[in-house]
């Protein structure tokens, strides 16, 4: 909820649609800016749900309109360990691509003052409909660095195995920026890098629309084939049960 590949071009089927912007979702699959994952890790016990859609009313020359929804949550392990299970690949027009995509978010470190923190996590790639490989894995680390305004900038780097968001093996980096308005807004971005189905940069608005619900507006751009239509919106509501 990606393989917007580094070969693709005009007359993009349906079958590399449906990854393309099954792994854009699926690399929120804990808690995120938009795609990047936060350096954030539930408290134990604590439940967060979400559901994200990603949205092209019309068509491009490489990626044609598209509806795509991909359902989540996330459970509080204790340690600083977070677990959840992201369902993708279900998308409009074209056959599902049902993947499970079970996940772990460890914070090894949490500055107490100095505002930094690190995490470390990995999701895991279990197809299960119309797949055309058995099983892949998205691992990352990444720091963050928190300041007295409340500004956060996050930088990362990632590996995506064989056949999730390209035909091998991708790495790069994962970058986030947050900044928060007031009690109820922030603007946000982040960006992987690569050309690949994951390359996106995201610039959006998180805003609180309760004591427990969340919700995100964004519009995600390619690091390729822009101007053939690789961009779309990302939409996204999140509710914590604690």
């Amino acid at each position: 909820m990606n393989t917007q590949r580094h070969f693709l071009s005009t007359g993009i089927n349906i079958v590399t649609a449906i990854l393309v912007f099954g792994t854009s979702s699926l690399l929120q699959a804990q808690q995120t800016i938009f795609n990047v994952p936060t350096t954030d890790v539930l408290d134990k016990g604590n439940v967060y749900v979400e559901l994200d859609a990603s949205l092209k009313p019309t068509a491009g020359a490489t990626v044609s309109k598209f509806s795509s929804f991909v359902p989540r949550i996330v459970v509080g392990a204790g340690s600083r360990v977070e677990v959840g299970l992201n369902i993708t690949g279900n998308i409009q027009t074209g056959a599902d691509s049902t993947t499970l995509v079970p996940t772990i978010k460890w914070k090894p470190y949490q500055g107490k003052d100095n505002g930094w923190a690190f995490v470390v996590g990995d999701n895991l790639f279990v197809p299960v409909r119309n797949r055309y490989y058995d099983a892949g894995n998205y691992v990352y680390g990444e720091f963050s660095k928190t300041f007295k305004t409340g500004t956060r900038i996050t930088l990362g780097g990632y590996d995506f195995t064989r056949n999730v968001v390209a035909g091998a093996n991708r790495a790069g980096g994962q970058f986030g920026f947050e900044q928060p308005l007031n009690s109820k807004f922030s603007i946000a971005a982040d960006w992987l890098t690569g050309k690949h189905g994951a390359g996106y940069f995201t610039p959006g608005v998180i805003f609180k629309m309760g004591p427990k619900v969340t919700g995100y507006a964004s519009y995600s751009i390619g690091n390729t084939n822009v101007s053939n239509g690789n961009h779309f919106f990302l939409l996204e509501l999140g509710y914590n049960f604690n």
